[in-house]
């Protein structure tokens, strides 16, 4: 049996989650499968019944992939609701480098990934400082309030 894994985020907007995600994780959209001009086409073309595709679904990609081939493909699944509770799984965007790596320089280097990102649509939420931990980490939005972090 081959097993493959993709995340999954439910959202309202897939093409702003796209946006921000490639930019975030330095992924790139993921393109239709070769000889399909959308990912709409493609799924019409295998069965997927046109109500669900309804609203624009596929017309742009809703997907973005490592292009090194390491992580896991991302997909941004639209459904109708709004996110109402904390996330019960988030992302941790590691950039300070691990513990071996003195705080200062940890700290340093977290905060420039947090402006980045809150350029790109982040919001920042708090701030996890705990000197006498040797800890530092930021804990921010997506566009859409999905919680993650940089450590």
């Amino acid at each position: 049996m081959e097993l493959t894994m993709q995340l999954t985020f439910d959202c309202s907007r897939p093409v702003r989650m796209v946006r921000f995600w490639s930019e975030a994780l330095g992924y790139v959209p993921e393109p239709p499968p070769a000889g399909h001009s959308t990912w709409q086409d493609y799924w019409a073309r295998t069965g997927v019944p046109a109500e669900e595709l309804a609203g624009g679904a596929g017309e742009s990609p809703e997907s973005v992939v490592d292009p090194a081939g390491r992580g896991p493909r991302i997909w941004f699944q639209r459904v109708p609701e709004a996110k109402v509770t904390k996330n019960r799984l988030h992302l941790d965007l590691k950039v300070g480098g691990g513990r071996s790596v003195p705080l200062r320089v940890r700290t340093e280097r977290v905060t420039a990934e947090v402006a980045r990102l809150t350029e790109a649509g982040a919001t920042v939420l708090r701030v996890l400082d705990e000197p006498d931990m040797e800890f530092y980490a930021v804990v921010l939005q997506d566009p859409e309030g999905n919680e993650f972090c940089v450590v």
